[in-house]
């Protein structure tokens, strides 16, 4: 071999020995990012809790699942000592059904209307009977969704506010639909 032999590589050897080298960073790279990857990352820092001041905070006053529960049972009751076959429903202040109760041979239609005439008795803090009345000199109320302006809703009220609305239905008259509804309020006033 002649000395430039010796000192110079072939191109193929150049290539070869460049692309040993470049793989070799990148299999140290690819490996340094993997084993990053694997480490979990730090949890982020908790948010720091705000505390409201007082005169931006409000207190309501709920039933209790056992209070809505025993006014829908005697509301219940009070329909069933007189065969009527209806369908009772609690909401709370803000139109959530707590309990519903629907009796033996409730029709169908019951479930649903027993809800908004509660819902839109606690909404007004009156009774149906005297809503359905309203309709004559405002009849757009009867648009305003969820409501039902039959009579057989009754309103309960703690410290002069709405904090609940029990509605009745399936009887053959709102009359004696809101006399049921009224049962249910009587029992929470004892």
């Amino acid at each position: 071999m002649t000395k430039h032999t010796r000192n110079t590589m072939s191109l193929r050897a150049r290539l070869l020995t460049g692309t040993v080298a470049a793989a070799a960073l990148g299999a140290g790279t690819f490996g340094a990012i993997s084993a990053n990857a694997a480490e979990p990352a730090p949890a982020p820092a908790p948010a720091a809790a705000a505390a409201a001041h007082p005169r931006d905070l409000t207190q309501s006053t709920h039933l209790t699942i056992d209070a809505a529960t025993r006014a829908a049972q005697a509301a219940l009751d009070a329909a069933e000592s007189e065969n009527q076959r209806v369908t009772v429903a609690v909401v709370d202040r803000n139109g959530n059904t707590v309990v519903t109760l629907r009796g033996d041979g409730a029709g169908p239609q019951s479930y649903e209307s027993a809800v908004r005439k509660a819902f839109t008795a606690v909404s007004w803090n009156a009774p149906t009977s005297e809503l359905a009345e309203r309709l004559k000199s405002a009849p757009n109320l009867k648009d305003i969704p969820g409501t039902l302006f039959l009579a057989g809703g009754a309103p309960v009220a703690a410290k002069g506010a709405p904090i609940a609305g029990i509605g009745v239905a399936g009887a053959p008259s709102g009359a004696l639909d809101e006399k049921f509804a009224q049962a249910g309020v009587a029992v929470l006033a004892r």
